[in-house]
């Protein structure tokens, strides 16, 4: 071991002892988890990243380091020196649990005031106070878990596209401002004043560049800053694994990364993931499931009714089919039970909160189904709906009617919420593709066609012609990877012909001027022999979070951000005093609202 201080040589970590070292002197350096005092008989939980191991001291030890080792106090940082012995009451539930180390040298390197809360797994204390004090929650067991795994992820993914003749190359932090669809985060230039640069929400401007400069395969580990509102699973800046590839077309780009996914689980975890990777349109997959990124450890798809219904005289249903939208519904097997007419009305609060004007409901828990709206229906109507849904006694069926963009999205996210509740979504992880994504998006409230994603996204050859005419018709070469349904990584094939971008910046509503005020660099670089390329960046946060089990992306990371985007800990973000306010020509004007 090369760590040494004082005249000591740590020679094993804390958790790597066993039974095969007893009689063996070692030197191990840790904290204190906890003392033990037994009046002459002292143990201590020495713990470091690895885990813990006992301290003994007693009758046999020296005095001095006896009444040293009854001062100890939790979160002190110790060196001991002593021989590994075998424990006389074995604790089954550590991997040192059978030894112990009989301590001939003691010293305290630190002492501890007491900590505001336990460093142990499953600490009551609230999240907030453990980010302020974020260097002592790091080192619970759980957490530095976490970033050891973290770590070993990271390390393997090297691994693996190094072995696949990618190049890992850094991009520029400090980047002028394009467009992206989530904000930038803004660094004044002290010597250009007035001017800004942009931290980057992904290198993907960058990463066609090297393709242009003829790199042919690149990979990065990069840091990404989004100016956005936070989640669960979403931080202002992220990590992400980003890559670009040269001569390749969508196959090739899902095909080196479904091998990632396979190597890095298997690796990882010891899972063995088949290939190839499941999948969908994005057209089937709001069709079938409400979401682009739907959750497929569980089926509760959803039934499209309008066919069946278009004769109804209903009128909630009968407005929707000929008003353009239709009518749908997902079953909850065994449901009718779980959703009890309180659940249900609760259910129904839920979904007006996401954008439905109410909620439809069958429920068959007797030998007769109830429903909120039979008595509209024609005779036959509720047996034929049930038919449809392949809904049986004990289960209940829920129905939302409006347009599509109401229907699919919030029986999505009711799909979700009931099977939540009926506790039936395993521990499992169920990868999947969704491709052909619609190049464009209306803007409900400007009516205007906004690019899904970013405006160097190649569309289907076959769909080129839409362009001027059809935007709605226009799909991409764009494909995301989800992971129960968590969307992990987005990518496309580019645009590399300059008459298509071209097109393609005035359909998105760019004149030329903007466009090449915005894009002129990389579009200029086009004019000089551009491969056929594409990409994609998979969420590093994200895919560690899911493949540890953690409940928030916040456990993956050391430092992290808060809801409003601040650091408990530092205090990030603070003021700038009036000096290199003065100097980088800036003045601040107080905002309340």
């Amino acid at each position: 071991m090369a760590e040494s201080i004082i005249g000591l040589k740590r020679t094993h970590y804390c958790g790597d002892l066993r039974s095969a070292d007893i009689q063996r002197e070692v030197i191990v350096f840790g904290w204190v988890q906890r003392r033990r005092d037994l009046g002459q008989l002292i143990f201590v939980d020495l713990r470091d990243r690895t885990g813990i191991v006992q301290l003994a001291f007693d009758d046999n030890t020296a005095k001095e380091i006896f009444e040293k080792a009854a001062s100890l106090r939790s979160e002190y940082v110790l060196a001991a020196r002593g021989i590994v012995r075998l424990r006389s009451s074995i604790n089954k539930d550590i991997p040192t649990g059978d030894i112990e180390i009989e301590v001939t040298e003691l010293r305290i390197l630190g002492q501890s005031e007491t900590p505001p809360f336990e460093i142990l797994n499953g600490t009551s204390a609230r999240e907030e106070l453990r980010l302020k004090y974020r260097y002592l929650d790091l080192r619970r067991p759980e957490l530095q878990n976490n970033i050891l795994f973290r770590h070993k992820v990271v390390k393997l993914t090297r691994d693996y596209y190094a072995s696949r003749g990618f190049i890992e190359i850094e991009t520029p932090v400090l980047i002028k401002s394009t467009p992206e669809g989530a904000r930038d985060y803004l660094v004044p230039s002290r010597l250009h004043n007035g001017q800004f640069y942009a931290l980057p929400q992904s290198p993907q401007l960058y990463k066609q560049l090297l393709m242009l400069s003829g790199f042919d395969r690149y990979m990065q580990i990069a840091r990404c800053f989004r100016d956005e509102d936070l989640r669960a699973d979403r931080q202002p800046e992220f990590t992400q694994v980003d890559l670009e590839m040269s001569f390749v077309d969508v196959e090739d780009v899902l095909e080196i990364n479904e091998g990632y996914v396979q190597f890095l689980f298997k690796e990882a975890m010891g899972l063995d993931i088949p290939l190839p990777l499941p999948r969908i349109t994005y057209k089937a997959a709001m069709e079938r499931y409400g979401s682009d990124k739907p959750d497929t450890r569980f089926e509760m798809e959803i039934t499209n009714l309008s066919e069946l219904l278009k004769e109804t005289d209903f009128a909630v249903f009968k407005a929707a089919i000929e008003g353009g939208g239709s009518v749908r519904a997902i079953t909850a097997k065994g449901g009718a039970k779980a959703f009890s007419r309180k659940e249900v009305d609760k259910l129904t609060e839920y979904v007006k909160g996401i954008g439905a004007k109410g909620l439809a409901w069958i429920r068959w828990a007797e030998d007769a189904p109830s429903s909120s709206f039979a008595k509209f229906l024609k005779e036959g109507e509720l047996e034929a709906i049930l038919a449809a849904c392949g809904a049986e006694k004990g289960d209940a069926v829920f129905i939302i009617a409006d347009k599509n963009s109401v229907t699919l999205p919030v029986l999505g996210a009711l799909r979700l919420e009931c099977a939540k509740r009926l506790e039936i979504i395993p521990q499992q992880f169920n990868f999947l593709w969704v491709t052909e994504f619609p190049f464009f998006e209306k803007d409900e409230e400007s009516g205007e066609w906004l690019a899904m994603h970013h405006p160097f996204t190649s569309p289907l050859d076959e769909c080129v012609q839409y362009l001027d005419s059809k935007p709605e018709l226009v799909r991409a070469k764009a494909y995301d990877l989800v992971l129960n349904g968590v969307e992990l990584s987005s990518g496309s094939i580019r645009i590399t012909d300059p008459a298509l971008q071209k097109r393609m910046f005035t359909a998105l509503g760019f004149s030329e001027e903007d466009a090449y005020e915005k894009f002129g660099f990389l579009t200029d670089a086009f004019k000089y022999g551009a491969p056929p390329h594409g990409g994609m960046g998979i969420g590093l946060d994200r895919l560690v979070m899911i493949m540890s089990g953690s409940e928030s992306i916040r456990d993956v990371i050391a430092f992290p951000k808060v809801q409003n985007a601040s650091e408990p800990m530092t205090g990030a973000p603070g003021f700038a005093d009036a000096k290199q306010l003065e100097e980088l020509g800036i003045e601040v004007k107080n905002n309340d609202k």
